[in-house]
């Protein structure tokens, strides 16, 4: 769950390095900033390829220059937490979210609390995501899922109703039908079923049989 929730948030988001002069009179010697650009590449193309030392070294590189690129601590906590380091993952989001706040580094930090079985910590985390940015169903359904783990089932409906609401696709129509059954409202898990199933297969339209092309 963990990787597939980080890559879908932050997965499509594009990294560019470029060094300010406001406020230091001095330019950055072009070829410094292309060999930044370069390490961008290789630090995006080896997380893709799960090279992830290679990842490793040309993230820590750019933060050498550039200590305080929030960018690259969140990609180094993503790379982190592919490989189960949660301790390294946690502090480099924590560290991105200082530098630079925002609802993607809190939430990242709740999925390894969660994975990580700190559930009240990952409550936390993502209740101050979703106080920043609420507009997403994938925020909702993972602060329902903790609060799934803790117990509180009306907490978690309503959080998953709020994710239906905002994409209200087969999906997280299935998910909030399973959540309704868990707590006995079988009714409304049937009916929401039944949505997701039209949804898939418009009503009156019969499946289409697609023959197989023959070859000549």
């Amino acid at each position: 769950m963990l990787g597939l929730i980080i890559v879908a948030i932050l997965g499509g988001m594009a990294v560019l390095y470029r060094q300010s002069s406001t406020g230091t009179g001095l330019d950055l010697p072009s070829k410094l900033s292309d060999k930044l650009d370069k390490l961008w590449e290789v630090a995006q193309d080896s997380l893709r390829e799960k090279k992830y030392l290679r990842a490793e070294k040309a993230l820590l590189t750019i933060l050498r220059v550039d200590e305080r690129n929030a960018t690259a601590y969140n990609r180094l906590g993503i790379l982190y937490a592919k490989q189960q380091a949660y301790k390294d993952a946690i502090e480099c989001f924590e560290i991105a979210q200082s530098l630079e706040p925002s609802a993607s580094s809190l939430h990242n930090v709740g999925l390894i609390y969660y994975e990580t079985e700190s559930y009240d910590k990952a409550a936390l985390a993502f209740e101050q995501a979703l106080a920043m940015e609420d507009d997403l169903a994938a925020r909702h359904i993972a602060y329902a899922k903790v609060q799934e783990k803790l117990g509180h089932d009306k907490k978690m409906i309503e959080s998953l109703e709020k994710a239906v609401d905002i994409d209200r696709i087969p999906q997280t129509l299935t998910i909030l039908a399973d959540a309704y059954e868990r707590v006995d409202e079988n009714d409304l898990s049937l009916k929401l079923r039944e949505e997701a199933a039209r949804m898939i297969i418009p009503q009156g339209k019969p499946k289409r049989i697609i023959q197989p092309r023959k070859v000549m």
